[in-house]
């Protein structure tokens, strides 16, 4: 039987930090499954024959590697799932900070990016982002992508030409990729799109899934959909991108309640909030993930909540945009699984944003220990995939993808507390700049810090800017 060995100085199996870590892999270019016979040793297998590129058989407790097995000091986690991501954001990164302001100026400055994008700019912009995230243990993204069209509105001759630039982008990179394919109609509550939207919006939501479906995934991508906001959409049209959804057994999800001017236009103009709004055409759900889920009623909690939605929360973007601090806590009790994202990149940090989710709790509620270090890591790891479409991913488990992210424990911010204590270490104290090895399907794309693939990302990311931040500056004369 062929395998690939990896030995983890320290794993994080089963929501605890195990010592001695044995994770066999079916290598990614395997001819096809790989039939379980017999356990590995002393570990657990899959229950049945296991595709290239994931987890044969997980084994704890081996203090010494097995001969030819490849050893990854440190701790390994599954790789990190960013469930919230606009890639051309990032060319916002330092100049959105520039001057003061409400969520609604950033968006003119984010609009006067987003009209310089071309498919070949934002496939180089997004190939480095894609890249940076993977320098920071992330191993799968939720790209809510709503560029669709040229600048004027008019189709590229290839209509989804946007969208594959992403998929393109993302396979480069090396990182899984769930292409949340978005409705953008109105400009607001029946308004038409304004000149900036214009390339957002297909016209109506038949249209967009007619464009949509034309979109194909592969063994990296996934397509799914997003309705943008309840102003964005219009309420007679929710149901169209729920049922295209539902018809593809796709995730959607949809930006809700992240601005109270959001909530009041939609009170005036449905008499409804927009979870309500929501609720009532079919949109709330299992296979649903709001994101922001910033300023909601009682009511608006418990819809969500009962309805099995999921929350996705972007805790730096919602501090930088300035947007508040949602319910999380309540929502979590509710029944409202959490994941999180970085959404505009103002960093790229999966620990960063899993330790503000809890540092903003603590000084709204001025008590802490709102989530254990265990339960951060989920909303990290497992339940970001299953927000993303990959239920099985998010853990070192038999059967499960082989995606891996090793953190050092002996950086200047890593160092110090026992292993014992580091899913604590990798919440509280680490950063994607201890990130040193990453695996996706077995492949690795980060070794000892540095992408295999695209080593140079620095210089990428800078190029890729320039460009599109030219771009805008061309555009607004």
């Amino acid at each position: 039987m062929r395998v690939t060995t990896y030995w983890l100085e320290h794993g994080w199996v089963g929501e605890r930090v195990e010592d001695g870590v044995v994770v066999d892999l079916v290598p990614p270019d395997a001819p096809g499954p790989v039939p379980v016979d017999e356990e590995l040793g002393n570990g657990a297998t899959a229950p049945g024959p296991v595709p290239p590129g994931h987890i044969l058989a997980v084994r704890t407790g081996v203090a010494t590697p097995p001969g030819g097995a490849v050893r990854l000091p440190g701790l390994t986690l599954p790789g990190l799932a960013n469930a919230h991501s606009h890639a051309f954001h990032r060319a916002l990164r330092a100049t959105a900070q520039v001057g003061s302001g409400t969520f609604w100026t950033w968006r003119e400055t984010m609009y006067r990016f987003a009209a310089a994008l071309t498919p070949d700019s934002y496939h180089a912009l997004a190939r480095a982002v894609y890249a940076e995230m993977a320098l920071a243990g992330i191993t799968a993204v939720g790209e809510f992508h709503y560029l669709h069209h040229q600048p004027d509105g008019r189709p590229y001759d290839n209509p989804n030409a946007m969208g594959e630039a992403l998929i393109a982008a993302a396979a480069d990179a090396g990182v899984r990729l769930t292409l949340l394919d978005t409705a953008y109609l109105s400009s607001g509550f029946g308004a038409e799109p304004d000149r900036h939207q214009r390339r957002f919006s297909d016209t109506t939501a038949e249209e967009w899934a007619a464009r949509a479906d034309l979109l194909r995934g592969d063994s990296h991508t996934l397509i799914g959909a997003a309705v943008h906001s309840v102003r964005a959409v219009p309420a007679d049209q929710l149901a169209t991108v729920a049922e295209f959804a539902r018809r593809r057994g796709a995730p959607l999800h949809v930006h809700l309640s992240e601005q109270r001017a959001e909530n009041e236009a939609c009170l005036a103009a449905t008499g409804r909030t927009p979870a309500q709004l929501l609720a009532d055409h079919g949109v709330l759900g299992p296979g649903t993930t709001g994101v922001h889920n910033t300023h909601l009623t009682d009511e608006d909690i418990s819809l969500i909540g009962t309805s099995s939605t999921g929350t996705c929360m972007c805790p730096t973007t919602e501090r930088d945009l300035a947007d508040g601090i949602g319910p999380a806590p309540r929502l979590q009790r509710a029944g409202s699984p959490l994941s999180l994202g970085s959404d505009s990149h103002a960093v790229i940090d999966l620990f960063e944003e899993a330790r503000a989710l809890e540092l903003n709790e603590r000084l709204r509620s001025r008590t802490r220990g709102h989530w254990t270090a265990a339960a951060l890591l989920r909303a990290a790891t497992a339940d970001g995939h299953a927000a993303l479409g990959r239920p099985e991913a998010g853990t070192l488990a038999p059967g499960a993808p082989g995606d891996l992210t090793t953190l050092a424990l002996d950086t200047v911010r890593t160092a110090g507390a026992p292993p014992l204590l580091g899913a604590e270490t990798a919440v509280f104290a680490a950063g994607a700049a201890d990130v040193r090895h990453v695996l996706v399907g077995g492949r690795v794309i980060v070794r000892d810090g540095r992408h295999v693939t695209l080593p140079e990302t620095g210089r990428a990311l800078a190029e890729a800017v320039a460009a599109v931040q030219d771009g805008g500056r061309a555009a607004a004369r």
